[in-house]
């Protein structure tokens, strides 16, 4: 087997069960989980009806690029939601529809990366765990680039070396941030633009949250929308994934996308017809039903300001919770070490958040994702409510 296996980690959530299961739980409080980012609003009733009016396409096998509709389904959104100069995003050379972001962020990693003895992928610390088995697997170094609240969880560029930036191929962002919320702005986008071009790497942006935000006059600004604001139409170096297991509440759909520079795009095209992972014929056809409406993203994003808010004026008054620029966690400080919150708070109240220790690796001499939990806002308002009723309850007692 490859050796580079050895290097992989449990995932956050075989950590959390090993923790959970050391403790029990109180019988008489349903278990309430804001653990897994797996949306738990109904998926589109249209959409459902696209997929199973579509059933038959069962016996066809799909082809690896996926329909021309539905390319030019996404390439139309993304025109219109990141204001793309009209044709600059070609349907048939800029976007491949995939099987979520999270086989396309591992699959187009394998497919970037020249395995070199000095090879770096950066990412931020804490992160979303693909981005390190990606990057071990291709044969690469992950390097971790912590993400603290003093600069709002947004990493420090200037502080990395130029031998860094010289041996780096492929640089991870997410925004909104997995965990954090926080959204990358304009000025940093150009910033990383203009030192790809210097020391020529692709930059990665995982952007499968950008559609959950709370101020409708201000979308999340992504990376190829900077692209275009520079005048840089053929996105050199940059690609972006998207998903509507967020935006639609379609995990179990894995249906997404990732555009951006051709010169990358038609070589990972070449790798998918190899790798095999196309989307069926039925899951297209419903996806681009679900692209073309925004009536129930706005729905989305208005009970996610409803939970934000009521979470929040709960926690307040004891902890320091603050609302994220955009996405469904709340990335919260606790008053003790997070993987012993964690595991006080489901043996007390029967709630299950992730120590943010779990997200992270130590980088510099830290673990920036210790002293956090992830919260991921995604059961019912009432549950939301329930559930951080009973945090505040665990964290009072311990303060008493």
């Amino acid at each position: 087997m490859n050796r580079d296996l050895d290097k992989l980690q449990p995932y956050p959530f075989e950590k959390l069960a090993t923790l959970k299961a050391q403790v029990t739980p109180p019988a008489d409080k349903a278990h309430i989980a804001l653990s897994i980012g797996e949306p738990k609003h109904p998926s589109p009733a249209f959409v459902a009806k696209a997929l199973t009016d579509n059933i038959g396409y069962l016996a066809n096998y799909p082809t690896t690029a996926g329909l021309p509709e539905l390319r030019q389904t996404i390439a139309d959104w993304c025109s219109r939601r990141f204001k793309l100069a009209a044709g600059s995003l070609s349907a048939e050379r800029n976007v491949i529809p995939v099987n979520g972001t999270r086989e396309a962020i591992f699959a187009f990693t394998q497919a970037a990366v020249e395995r070199k003895a000095d090879a770096l992928v950066l990412s931020p610390n804490p992160f979303y765990q693909i981005y390190e088995g990606a990057a071990y697997l291709a044969g690469a170094e992950p390097l971790f680039l912590n993400c603290d609240a003093e600069r709002n969880f947004i990493p420090d560029f200037d502080a990395i070396s130029a031998d860094v930036w010289q041996r780096c191929q492929l640089l991870f962002l997410c925004s909104p941030g997995n965990p954090t919320g926080t959204v990358i702005g304009r000025d940093v986008l150009t910033k990383l633009i203009a030192l790809s071009d210097e020391y020529d790497f692709i930059i990665a942006s995982d952007e499968c949250y950008s559609e959950i935000y709370f101020d409708e006059a201000e979308p999340p600004v992504g990376l190829l929308q900077v692209c275009a604001e520079l005048g840089r139409d053929d996105y050199r170096n940059c690609v972006v994934f998207h998903s509507l297991s967020k935006r639609s509440n379609l995990p179990g759909l894995r249906s997404g996308f990732i555009a951006g520079d051709v010169a990358l795009m038609m070589p990972f095209l070449s790798y998918r017809t190899y790798h095999g992972s196309s989307m069926p014929v039925q899951h297209q056809l419903a996806s681009i039903a679900a692209w073309k409406d925004e009536a129930h993203v706005l729905e989305n994003r208005d009970k996610y300001r409803e939970k934000f808010s009521k979470v929040i004026e709960i926690l307040a008054p004891v902890m320091d919770v603050r609302m994220p620029d955009a996405g469904f966690y709340l990335w919260a400080p606790t008053p003790i070490e997070d993987d012993r919150f964690a595991q006080g708070l489901f043996e007390q109240q029967n709630v299950t958040v992730l120590p943010g220790r779990y997200l992270s690796r130590e980088a510099d001499g830290r673990l920036p994702g210790a002293g956090f939990v992830r919260m991921a806002l995604v059961a019912t308002v009432e549950e939301c409510v329930e559930a951080a009723q009973r945090i505040r309850a665990y964290v009072q007692s311990l303060n008493a």
